[in-house]
């Protein structure tokens, strides 16, 4: 592994885990996010969760207690409503969002989002080469991923979603230009009945050049949701000592 990749942004260790609280309503999530305590700061909160009811008040809810939000709902609009939606939503405090989109979306998206970071997605880690050629993506994966990373930093956005196994790709062509928050963080014992297809552990995203990691089931589902929380949170210190 080539520690030229490792992340030189100076984030606190502790907020580069990005908890992913993919839970069916409020309650279930409201009671994860008290149960981890300090083991967490940063907390994704998406489409399952927004189809559950109060989702700003739930974003206040987290912010009162001091913790950071990245809300994924990958916007894909008209540009003018997706900028709209982001300007939003940094009026909120929220410090994360993702969109989809062309070059159109992602400069509205930039252009009033002050202090809140846009993501823009890459590929998705659910889809692997066969999907992609389902989709009508016919160019390799890779090139895929340099696109849009190319793309999101030219016009304002100020990073991307991105697998760890693409991320070495990212910074020998972008260097520590852009900020690259990885998803489907999976212990390498834990990938059989999966819907995450191009995944990495802990040490090989952070290696491979991330700033940011997403881990959702390998900690709400683990026996000891803070225990696992808190091992994670070991392994990220060991890799930015």
């Amino acid at each position: 592994m080539n520690d030229s990749f490792l992340s030189t942004k100076p984030i606190p260790n502790e907020e580069r885990l990005i908890m992913a609280l993919d839970v069916p309503g409020f309650e279930q999530a409201r009671a994860l996010v008290e149960r981890l305590g300090d083991s967490v700061v940063f907390y994704k909160v998406g489409m399952e969760l927004f189809m559950s009811g109060d989702y700003f008040g739930f974003i206040e809810w987290l912010k009162q207690r001091n913790k950071k939000v990245f809300v994924d709902l990958k916007f894909f609009d008209v540009p003018a409503t997706v900028g709209r939606a982001i300007k939003a939503l940094s009026s909120k405090g929220v410090d994360f969002a993702t969109i989809h989109g062309n070059d159109a979306i992602m400069e509205a998206a930039a252009k009033d989002k002050g202090p809140l970071k846009v993501l823009a997605v890459t590929a998705l880690t659910s889809l692997d080469r066969g999907d992609l050629n389902d989709l009508g993506f016919q160019c390799d994966v890779r090139e895929l991923v340099l696109s849009r990373a190319r793309r999101a930093l030219q016009h304002g956005c100020d990073g991307v979603v991105s697998s760890g196994l693409e991320a070495p790709m990212l910074r020998e062509e972008l260097g520590q230009r852009l900020l690259v928050v990885t998803p489907g963080i999976r212990p390498v014992d834990n990938r059989e009945e999966d819907d995450q297809k191009r995944v990495a552990t802990v040490e090989t995203a952070f290696r491979n050049g991330a700033d940011y990691i997403v881990v959702g089931r390998p900690i709400r589902d683990a026996a000891d949701p803070k225990a696992m929380a808190e091992k994670i949170q070991g392994q990220i210190r060991d890799q930015f000592r």
